[in-house]
């Protein structure tokens, strides 16, 4: 089943869906996978596997820094490609590879997406490729029935808006306010404006994310669009209290355990 399909199906099950998001490595590999048990007890749709960068430029501070702790511990591609599969052999959600694109430039385009297939991801998320620059990459993805996430952010005008539907597959990340991730964003008239522009320039599922933390926001998300994407307010819940605090992270979503 394609992804497009699959979130189909699965919206018939729930609205809006829900993809999350672990840093690979951070706090280590052995924390990241008792977090992915809890997002599978909770039946979590997607995650993002982000590999550590130095650099990066899309999200928050906290992240910045699980990056950089993540690094420092000495965390290297070929390791998270390696967690990558036991990952996707173990659970039932989608796995995407989030990070950015000099992990895919230095291995190669073909040796990149090579790993990524073998080790079972759907897609990617490279926030900083413009697609202009892509078209290689994209193509091999396509071959090996992967699929780029691209990003539609509030700044794009419509002309841009119509170049990044025309090339997606899969699903589009909707990203919910200017900046980088971590910051509340308050779902409002605004973001919902945002969110119409983004379906006059694709048929494709709408994720949103950056800032989404609680139920009102879910309960938004459902009426808006078709997948939630969770990140920062996940990891700030297992910061506090690892396992106790991210099972109640997820369960004051309104989620239930399988």
């Amino acid at each position: 089943m394609d992804v497009e399909a699959y979130i189909r199906a699965r919206k018939k099950v729930r609205a809006p869906l829900l993809m999350t998001h672990v840093v690979c490595g951070y706090p280590s590999f052995e924390d990241n996978m008792k977090e992915l048990e809890i997002m599978a007890q909770y039946g979590v749709d997607f995650v993002e596997l982000q590999f550590p960068f130095s650099e990066p430029s899309a999200d928050g501070p906290l992240f910045v820094k699980a990056n950089q702790e993540s690094i420092d511990h000495g965390t290297r591609v070929a390791q998270c490609f390696e967690f990558m599969a036991r990952v996707t052999e173990r659970f039932d959600f989608k796995v995407l590879m989030m990070g950015y694109y000099n992990t895919a430039f230095k291995m190669g385009h073909e040796a990149f997406i090579k790993r990524l297939k073998a080790a079972g991801a759907c897609g990617y998320i490279l926030p900083d490729l413009p697609i202009e620059e892509a078209k290689e990459l994209h193509a091999l993805s396509e071959e090996a029935g992967l699929f780029p996430v691209i990003l539609m952010t509030p700044t794009n005008t419509d002309e841009r808006l119509e170049k990044l539907g025309a090339v997606a597959k899969g699903m589009v990340y909707a990203v919910a306010r200017k900046g980088v991730t971590g910051s509340k964003t308050e779902m409002s008239n605004e973001v919902a404006t945002f969110l119409e522009r983004c379906r006059k320039h694709t048929d494709l599922p709408l994720g949103v994310g950056f800032g989404v933390s609680n139920r009102e926001d879910l309960d938004f998300i459902a009426a808006n669009a078709d997948i939630a994407i969770i990140g920062t307010a996940a990891l700030k819940a297992w910061e506090s209290d690892r396992e106790k605090a991210l099972d109640a992270f997820f369960t004051g979503l309104g989620l239930t355990k399988s």
